[in-house]
């Protein structure tokens, strides 16, 4: 499977329906109490590109879109409007907004990543496909300038630093990302009179790894 580096239509994506699933594997005991276990490090998400499509023109996009991508077989970008940046949605995109890691003299490259935090606990979500333009990146509180101090791979979410950052020193990063997700259906199926009535076609896309 190939992947498409283009976004699927940003206003086709709005008022989609979907976000990160987990798969929790759970043996209840004789004595009444559970057992939980989890197979996935990495929560996976999903979507439903159907729910977006206001008008033919949007349904025939869609339909382009599909096609181009061979259906499942190659992926591509998703904006999730509901999660699509490193700080909280009020907020602007700041150098400051997640911690990538902690130089050691010798590193030049970081990986970007998401921390999701609650109650003590935290996820560290993998980010591979910031949004190209919008990585910011700091040191030790300092901002840093893109093509002056760094460079970032848009396709991997990888920052590389031009000198290594200092042992001990905070690396910092803000951003918007996309997802990268594929269709999850073989085929789309419209009818313009029902469409026209308001019952919108289904077209799933998912999560996939990269």
């Amino acid at each position: 499977m190939a992947f498409h580096e283009i976004r699927f239509p940003a206003n086709l994506s709005f008022g989609s329906v979907g976000g990160p699933e987990r798969r929790t594997e759970i043996v209840t005991l004789s004595n009444g109490f559970e057992e939980r276990n989890s197979p996935w490090a990495q929560s996976r998400h999903s979507y439903d590109a159907g729910v977006g499509l206001r008008s033919l023109d949007d349904v025939e996009r869609l339909i382009a879109f599909f096609e181009a991508r061979g259906g499942r077989l190659h992926g591509f970008r998703w904006k999730d409007w509901a999660d699509y940046k490193s700080c909280p949605a009020s907020r602007t995109v700041a150098y400051d907004d997640q911690i990538i890691g902690t130089g050691d003299g010798v590193r030049t490259e970081f990986a970007l990543a998401k921390t999701y935090a609650s109650g003590g606990h935290s996820y560290v979500r993998a980010i591979t496909k910031p949004v190209e333009g919008t990585v910011l990146t700091g040191i030790q509180g300092h901002a840093r300038a893109e093509a002056v101090h760094f460079e970032v791979d848009p396709t991997t979410g990888i920052v590389r630093f031009y000198d290594p950052p200092a042992e001990g020193a905070l690396i910092t990063a803000g951003f918007e990302f996309d997802v990268p997700v594929r269709f999850d259906t073989e085929g789309i199926q419209v009818s313009v009179q029902s469409f026209r009535a308001g019952d919108l076609p289904q077209v799933p896309v998912v999560e996939v790894r990269i």
